[in-house]
Formats: structure tokens, sequence, C-alpha cells
């Protein structure tokens, strides 16, 4: 029996793990207590992930067993052992501002969260490669004192700058800028992380993600990008962008395409390894440009004002430089472009909004 431990296995990226690594075989042991409901209301419960994944995937078994507790964590990892055969943690509090109002929480989930996962590993299947979802905000606001030249709709480093052609590459220093609560608490998780690999031998991938988005994707005002302003043109709601005028660039991965990465890693893990992972050149775009996409698949227009005040950390350009993953692993290649992944994201988000008013008008 070959079992996948998949933590946040509700959330989008543990869903799309789940689903992808049950397809090639394995029995899938999901942990998820759905505290993104705790953290984000009702708009980011995953809830209703859990129950389709329990619904359609036969050799799936979810635990909703908090991260946070060792006791839990251990009886569960004791209780398959050495079956299994890797580890993918993407279990998080994930967002800068909800973290500043619970940063023992935040914290907790997060580091001593991301601590008792290595240490099971270590002790009940230390032969398992580890995979830790970490984020580009270990950076901290680093990347702002790059040379930025305002366009149109965008912001984008100087093209005599070295980042200009390819984006941030693991190089640039964690070290002595402002990350945020939650920046601090992915920092000292990530570090773990590596520390596990390189004192202990544990096969770690720690994946600095930049914005990583789906249709699955649970999208709430304090975090999910895209999801949530394709969530407030399809639904009619008014979106605020804070800071930068909107012109702030993200990179976009989308989540089957970094589950790939996750596989890839699988078939040749490494000890302490760090990758910046995301959309890169090839899948980014300004806060003013994902509107003007999604309303023109939306059909509709979107209702948004901007805020001065940008978000404490937050980055007004990050593209991803993703070479060093490509050169440790050839074979994977990019499934999604920018358009492809704002196309899912709308038609998922409209189908919902669909079945939900149909579900209404038939209750009335």
């Amino acid at each position: 029996m070959s079992i996948a431990i998949v933590t946040g296995s509700s959330g989008l990226i543990g869903s799309e793990a789940t689903k992808f690594f049950h397809a090639k075989g394995f029995d899938v042991v999901g942990i998820d207590n759905n505290m993104r409901e705790y953290f984000f209301g009702k708009d980011g419960s995953v809830e209703w992930n859990t129950n389709q994944l329990t619904k359609t995937l036969p050799n799936f078994t979810h635990y909703s067993t908090d991260i946070r507790n060792e006791a839990e964590i251990n009886n569960l990892f004791n209780k398959y052992g050495k079956d299994i055969e890797i580890v993918i943690h993407t279990a998080a509090q994930p967002s800068h501002d909800w973290a500043a109002k619970e940063p023992i929480t935040d914290f907790g989930v997060n580091a001593l969260g991301t601590l008792n996962l290595l240490e099971a590993t270590r002790k009940f299947c230390p032969d398992a490669p580890f995979i830790f979802t970490s984020t580009n905000k270990v950076y901290g606001d680093t990347p702002n004192v790059l040379p930025l030249v305002e366009k149109e709709k965008r912001w984008e480093v100087d093209e005599n700058h070295s980042y200009f052609e390819h984006g941030i590459d693991e190089t640039m220093s964690i070290d002595n800028s402002k990350h945020s609560v939650f920046g601090a608490s992915k920092v000292a998780a990530d570090v773990m992380a590596q520390e596990y690999g390189r004192y202990f031998g544990i096969k770690t991938g720690t994946f600095r993600g930049g914005c990583l988005t789906g249709p699955a994707h649970s999208g709430a005002e304090l975090h999910g990008f895209l999801a949530y302003l394709v969530k407030c043109i399809v639904y009619g709601k008014h979106y605020t962008i804070f800071g930068y005028k909107g012109k702030q660039v993200r990179d976009n991965i989308h989540s089957n395409d970094l589950v790939n990465c996750f596989w890839e890693f699988y078939q040749n893990p490494k000890a302490g390894a760090v990758y910046n992972i995301g959309g890169s050149r090839h899948s980014n775009c300004s806060v003013l440009e994902a509107i003007e996409i999604a309303e023109e698949f939306a059909g509709k227009k979107l209702s948004f004002s901007l805020s001065e005040q940008n978000r404490e950390g937050d980055h007004i350009w990050w593209i991803s430089d993703v070479r060093k993953f490509q050169n440790d692993f050839p074979n994977w290649k990019y499934e999604h472009d920018l358009r492809n992944i704002i196309k899912e994201i709308v038609e998922a988000t409209q189908e919902k909004y669909n079945s939900e008013t149909k579900k209404f008008a038939i209750a009335a």
C-alpha cells in the first residue's frame, strides 16, 4: 500500500494534489479541519471540497486533524508508518492581514504545524519526500527596492536589471526586510523544512510560490486574488484594490502545474531543496490587467475602487525565476497560461453561481 499524506487536502493545492496522486494509484490520507472558514468566514469554507473528494475518490480518507496537535499528528503518522511514501504539506494560514489579528494562531499553524509534520516524518517515514508549500513572502518587502518603472497598467522592473528577463531567483535575501506577521511565520517553517533536509537528511522540497490559483480556490477578500476577483465579477460584489494603483504585478501558476512539480520532485527528491515557483514570465499580470481579462470571459463589468493603503509587506512587482527547478527537473513544463487560468476560474465560478441561484429559486 502506497500512502500519500496531504495536509490542507480540501484547499486549492491540497485538493489538486489529492486528486493527482489518487489518480497515480496512491491511497491518499487527507488532513484538513477547515480552518480556512475560521480565517475567512463562509467565503473561505472548503467543506464543499471535502464532501466532493470523499464522494468521488474511493481511496481517499479524510481526517479533520489540527496540525498544531503534536499527539494527533504522531498517532496518524504512526498508524500508516513506512507505507507513507510522500508527505505534501499545503495547510497554512495564508493572509497578511489576518495574521496581524492573531499572531499566535498564525505562527501555530504555519510554523509549529510544519515542525510537527517534519518531526512525524522523521520518526515514522524518514524515507518519504516531504514537500512544503512556502511563499514568496519569505523575501519580505525586499522586491520593492528593485528599480521599478510605472507603465500604463502595471509596474515593471527596469529592463536593464538582471531580473527583467526571467524574474526573481532564490539568491535574493530573506533577511533585513518587513515580512508581515504571516511572512515571518512562513520564514520559520521554510527554514525548518530546509534544516530537516540538511541536518537530518530528509528529502525536503520547499516551493516558494507566487500566486497559486485555479478553479478549486475558495477565494476570499483576504486571500485568493484571482478567485476572489472573479467571484466579485460573477456575483456582482464590489472589489477593493489595496494600493499601488492596481498596477501591482503577480505571477500566477495553475494548481495542476504546481502539483506536477511535486510529482517530478517525488521521482527524484533532494534534501533541503528550495525553489521559487510561479507563473514566471509565462503567466503574470497586474490587478488591472486581470480585471480586463476576467471581465472579457465573464461578460460582466466589475465594480471596484482603489484604496491608497497597500497591505503590509505586500509586493509591488513579483515574477518568479523558475529556472532552478526547470534545470533540476527538465521534464516539467507549463500546461496553463494566464488566459486559460482565468477562463477556468470564471467558468467554475459561473457554474457555482448558477447552481446557488437555482437552489434559491426552488426553495422560494
